[in-house]
Formats: C-alpha cells, sequence, structure tokens
C-alpha cells in the first residue's frame, strides 16, 4: 500500500516555520484562506510564526489536505 503524498511540506526551523503548498490545490487554498504578506513567501513556500502553526495545520487538516 503506499503512502498518501503530502499537500502541504512542513519544515520547522526553530524561529520560524516554513509551509510549502505542494500542489496546486494546495496553492489555491492558502491563497483563498490563508492572508500573507509578499514578504512571507520563501520560494515556494510562505514563513510562518510557530505560535500560529498549530491553528494553520488545523486548518488544512480540517480542509482534508495532508501534511507532513
Amino acid at each position: 500500500m503506499r503512502k498518501p503524498t503530502a499537500d502541504f511540506k512542513v519544515e520547522d526551523n526553530g524561529s520560524v516555520v516554513l509551509v510549502v503548498p505542494m500542489n496546486r490545490g494546495a496553492r489555491e487554498w492558502v491563497d483563498e484562506n490563508v492572508y500573507l504578506e509578499s514578504w512571507q513567501w520563501l520560494g515556494g513556500g510562505f514563513a510562518c510564526e510557530p505560535r500560529m502553526v498549530g491553528d494553520l495545520l488545523a486548518g488544512i487538516a480540517e480542509a482534508g489536505f495532508i501534511y507532513g
């Protein structure tokens, strides 16, 4: 049995968490549901404060996406 592919990659770097949408559906969800400043985008992902990432990941899971 294949492990499902993550829709979001989450990298905890200590003082900042990088969240990377891995497909079009994930990116569209971010665009529609997450308020971000342009400076938060770093490459293909966005920076999030560790104290806020729990709520973000709960919303991602509630929307039916997989993160890892």
